[in-house]
């Protein structure tokens, strides 16, 4: 059987047409053998097993396939948090960092503070936050009992319980309560854009990737039915695709929302846009 570094090799040739086949070779391989990336430096003469290599091939042949790693190995890190992953959810990606940076920004008392992340999936948002805000009151919803179960399990197992996950479409598991912020990675992709043949997100659910209006639907019915649901002077925070800025701002204006403002991604992309109801 080949050993450690011989496999990577291989594995690198067999993924020499994607975007990163050396880093995908390592973490694939390491989630088989449960190691670190020391390890493999460590002893890369060491030698698979029969049955060790016959599932690396398995799983670099999905690869090799499109699937994404996320899913391959079952976790993805978000805000420094290992969190579980599953094909019933999107994959956390770096940029919506940047709605938790933002929404870390306008919390001025913790303790006082009421969040709510709609549509949360893996819980990556509510988790972040809960995580930076312990004395927070952090809550999400997600319309998938799958995915609720999900964000559940990431809560118990960051040991971030305090969370509370309820199953529902955005606002309706929270009736009776106002919160300080509602933040919100929903559906944005235009149902006929191109890219969704293309990548990862040809393995993602549709549902958590596409809406209608040109992908601005979900977002329209969150903006609209956010002010029954914020405390005077509380933000609404959302994400939404590079071109939907202008919209999302107009839909903000004319929901009552001032101080309105758009933050870019690490791509310099416009990416997050936020309002806050007047006081």
């Amino acid at each position: 059987m080949p050993s450690i570094v011989e496999a990577l090799n291989w594995a690198k040739q067999q993924l020499a047409g994607g975007e990163s086949p050396k880093v995908d070779a390592k973490v694939i391989l390491q989630h088989l053998l449960q190691c670190n990336q020391t390890y493999l430096l460590t002893w890369p003469e060491r030698a698979l097993s029969d049955e060790q290599w016959a599932l690396y091939q398995e799983l670099i042949a999905k690869r090799v396939a499109g699937e994404p790693v996320a899913y391959i190995v079952g976790e993805r890190e978000f805000w420094s948090l290992s969190l579980k992953v599953s094909p019933a959810t999107l994959i956390p990606r770096p940029d919506t960092e940047v709605l938790v940076e933002q929404a870390l920004k306008k919390v001025l008392n913790q303790a006082d503070t009421h969040i709510v992340d709609l549509g949360t999936g893996t819980g990556a948002i509510a988790l972040a936050l809960a995580s930076e805000l312990p004395k927070a009151k952090v809550f999400a919803s997600d319309l998938r009992e799958d995915a609720v179960n999900l964000a559940q399990h990431n809560a118990h197992k960051l040991d971030l319980s305090q969370v509370q996950v309820k199953q529902g479409s955005w606002f309706e598991p929270f009736a009776e309560r106002q919160f300080d912020m509602v933040v919100s990675n929903p559906p944005y992709i235009d149902p006929e854009d191109p890219h969704l043949s293309q990548g990862d997100v040809r393995f993602e659910p549709s549902s958590a990737l596409t809406a209608e209006q040109h992908g601005l639907a979900d977002i329209e019915h969150i903006v609209n039915q956010a002010p029954s649901y914020l405390k005077a002077g509380g933000w609404l925070l959302l994400e939404h695709g590079f071109d939907q800025k202008d919209a999302v701002q107009e839909l903000l204006v004319a929901n009552g929302f001032i101080e309105v403002f758009t933050e870019q991604d690490y791509g310099g992309m416009d990416r997050v846009t936020g309002g806050r109801i007047k006081e």
